[in-house]
């Protein structure tokens, strides 16, 4: 059974922004101890660390795993466990099938794929020793359903899935549950990075969220508090979808037509 939030041990990759960034936030907020784990230096994570003395944030490469098995070392000699993995990290790139070079190809899948492998990969002995833990991987909507010219990415969230799924499968009957958020469009770095050079598309992008709005970090956080409390005590194998609608299906401003809006 899972502890309280403020009982809790957590590892978060890609800590330093965007949605990790704000799983981190909301977790200390909740009393939790909270170590990140990011490639970059996290300018941001002093309004993580003022909350309580119970948060650090470790620098290391998510392709490596001696790293992360250290950085879960380190989170367990200084707590005493390892309640909750949160694999934040990626990245994102585009282009249809034969405009993508094979050494990007490959980067995506290493970060977004392998990365989050090795992550669960590092968590797990801890896990199996106490026979429990939350395992909570960030997916994409974009690995539910396709989207234009987003074939690495696309391929790298939908293995993330079903690797949850597996992962949810082998472990359930010792007590670990594994479970991917889906993010729809989220108003992180990255994503404004992307999309501020385009705004016609974003704003095509925003009108196929059936809320209107995109979503924000913080939503996300809010589903990843969720699935780490004891309210999800019986929820594993699952992708959920914090999309505002954008997987309903496509839209065509009938809603407009008809006064809806």
């Amino acid at each position: 059974m899972e502890k309280p939030l403020n009982q809790q041990v957590v590892f978060i990759t890609g800590a330093a922004s965007g949605i990790g960034l704000a799983c981190a936030y909301r977790f200390a907020q909740e009393g939790a101890a909270v170590i990140g784990f990011d490639i970059s230096e996290g300018e941001q994570w002093q309004q993580v660390s003022d909350i309580t003395d119970k948060q650090q944030l470790i620098a290391g490469d998510v392709m490596s795993l001696e790293q992360q098995q250290a950085a879960v070392q380190h989170a367990v000699d200084r707590y005493g466990a390892l309640d909750v993995i949160i694999t934040s990290a990626g990245i994102g790139d585009a282009g249809p099938v034969h405009m993508v070079e094979q050494d990007a190809w490959q980067r995506v899948i290493d970060i977004n794929l392998t990365g989050t492998f090795l992550s669960i990969k590092a968590a797990l002995p801890q896990m199996m020793k106490q026979r429990s833990g939350s395992i909570i991987t960030v997916a994409s909507v974009e690995g539910q359903i396709a989207s234009e010219g987003g074939s690495s990415y696309n391929a790298s969230k939908a293995a993330v899935i079903n690797l949850t799924k597996n992962v949810a499968m082998d472990y359930g009957q010792m007590g670990i549950r594994a479970n991917a958020i889906c993010p729809g469009f989220i108003e992180t770095p990255m994503f404004n990075s992307v999309m501020d050079h385009m705004p016609e598309m974003k704003e095509s992008v925003r009108k196929e969220h059936k809320l209107g709005r995109f979503g924000q970090p913080e939503e996300m956080a809010g589903i990843a508090y969720f699935l780490a409390s004891k309210d999800a005590s019986f929820v594993t194998g699952q992708a959920i979808a914090g999309d505002g609608g954008y997987t309903c299906g496509p839209s065509h401003d009938i809603v407009s037509m008809m006064g809806l809006t």
